[in-house]
C-alpha cells in the first residue's frame, strides 16, 4: 500500500484494534496499517478483544470470526449489548449467505472474506471511518447531496421524496455511498451486495444500477456514473 490517509496529517490518527488469533497476520495487518497511518493495537484472542475494546474504544475494529475462545460473532453481539458502535469488519474465510447474516445481524459494518488485499481492506477502513467522521451526530445516515439513505430507518430520500428500493437495490446504494467517489468494480459489488454466494455474472451488476437509476431521477442518475471496463462510481456532480 503505498497511499496514506489523512489520519496522518490534519487529524489525530484513527484508533485501529486488529484482532485475528494467527499471529503472522495480525502482524503483518498491524505493520501495513500503522504506515497507513493509523494508531494500531492488535490482540489474539476473543475475550482480549472485549477487554480491550472497553478500555480503549477503538474508532474501528477488525475482527477475525474464527477463533477458538470466543468467534468474532460472539465478540461483536457482546460490544453491541454493551452500547458501544464502533464500528467492525469481519475477516473470515466462511463466506457462505447464512454466515454473512449472522455477521451483519449481529452489528458488523463490513465483510472481508481470505484471502484478501492489504489495499481492499485499507480503503474499506478508510470509508467507514470517513463515513462516521463525515456524519457527526447522525452516524447511520449517509448523504450524498440530496441523496439521503438512512441504515436505522431503512429509507432513501432524494429531497423532500421518499424513494422505495428492494434489499437488493437498498445494499448496493449503501455500497456506492460508503465509497463515494471511489471506482467500484463490478467484482467487487458483487462480492459486496450479493454476499459471496452469487454465481458472478458481472450483469447482474449492470441491470441493478439501471434500476437504481430509474428510481432515484435523472439527476441523482448523473451521479451514478459508469467507468467503462471497470464499474461503477457514485460522486455528486459538485464533488
Amino acid at each position: 500500500m503505498e497511499h496514506r490517509t489523512e489520519n496522518s496529517t490534519a487529524l489525530p490518527p484513527a484508533k485501529v484494534l486488529v484482532v485475528d488469533d494467527e499471529e503472522s497476520l495480525v502482524d503483518m495487518l498491524t505493520t501495513a496499517l500503522r504506515f497507513t497511518g493509523y494508531d494500531v493495537a492488535s490482540e489474539t484472542s476473543g475475550f482480549d478483544a472485549l477487554r480491550a475494546v472497553k478500555e480503549s474504544r477503538p474508532d474501528l475494529i477488525v475482527l477475525d470470526v474464527n477463533m477458538p475462545d470466543l468467534d468474532g460473532f460472539e465478540v461483536c453481539r457482546r460490544i453491541r449489548r454493551d452500547g458501544i458502535d464502533s464500528p467492525v469488519i469481519f475477516l473470515t474465510a466462511r463466506d457462505t449467505a447464512d454466515d454473512l447474516r449472522t455477521g451483519f445481524s449481529h452489528g458488523a459494518d463490513d465483510y472481508l472474506t481470505k484471502p484478501f488485499s492489504l489495499e481492499e481492506l485499507s480503503l474499506r477502513i478508510e470509508a467507514i471511518l470517513r463515513r462516521v467522521r463525515d456524519s457527526g451526530d447522525e452516524p447511520h445516515r449517509l448523504t450524498c447531496g440530496e441523496l439521503v439513505l438512512d441504515e436505522d430507518a431503512h429509507q432513501v430520500h432524494v429531497g423532500d421524496q421518499e424513494v422505495e428500493l428492494s434489499p437488493t437495490e437498498f445494499r448496493l446504494l449503501r455500497y456506492l455511498m460508503l465509497n463515494q467517489g471511489r471506482v467500484l468494480s463490478k467484482h467487487q459489488i458483487l462480492d459486496y451486495v450479493w454476499e459471496y454466494d452469487f454465481g458472478g455474472n458481472a450483469g447482474v451488476v449492470e441491470t441493478y444500477v439501471s434500476y437504481l437509476r430509474k428510481k432515484l431521477g435523472p439527476d441523482v442518475a448523473e451521479w451514478l456514473r459508469t467507468v467503462r471496463g471497470f464499474g461503477y462510481m457514485l460522486r455528486h456532480s459538485n464533488a
